[in-house]
């Protein structure tokens, strides 16, 4: 069955069943990997993308529910690290093992979108089910408050 998506700006149709994860659509059928598997029963939240703007938990995401619409992946941020959360990413030394990082930016980013300036509460609660194995909230945090700043000024 082909499904149409828009995945990071660009139209695509894939052959897929309607019930596959939309995590594997993603690295399986279009190849790309900077989205990564975690749990399979979206409890980490490393596999997060953007589903018209709304960050979902690919693994548990039917690529029927992706038809026709638009999927931003860590690839979209930017291809050269200068999107502001990927500078303030490593300005604070956030990613330990770094198997985390796609979904744990893919979450700070579509906070990012909708609050230029979050407090501490508006941050925890937006990165609530983004499970950094290496602990590195503390960092994660800083950064997200960062990234905003520069947001803010720009």
């Amino acid at each position: 069955m082909t499904t149409k998506l828009n995945v990071n700006g660009k139209a695509v149709s894939v052959n897929a069943e309607p019930d596959t994860p939309l995590l594997w659509v993603i690295r399986d059928e279009l190849g790309m990997t900077g989205t990564k598997f975690g749990c399979g029963a979206a409890l980490c939240g490393a596999c997060t993308v953007h589903l018209d703007g709304n960050p979902v938990r690919s693994c548990q995401t039917p690529l029927s529910a992706a038809a026709g619409k638009k999927v931003a992946t860590i690839e979209s941020l930017s291809r050269n690290n200068t999107h502001p959360l990927q500078v303030a990413w490593i300005k604070h030394d956030v990613p330990q093992c770094g198997y985390c990082q796609s979904g744990q930016l893919m979450s700070a980013a579509a906070l990012l979108k909708g609050n230029k300036n979050p407090s501490d509460a508006d941050i925890d609660a937006a990165m609530s089910g983004n499970i950094c194995r290496c602990g590195t909230y503390p960092r994660i945090k800083a950064a997200i408050k960062d990234a905003a700043s520069t947001m803010r000024k720009a």
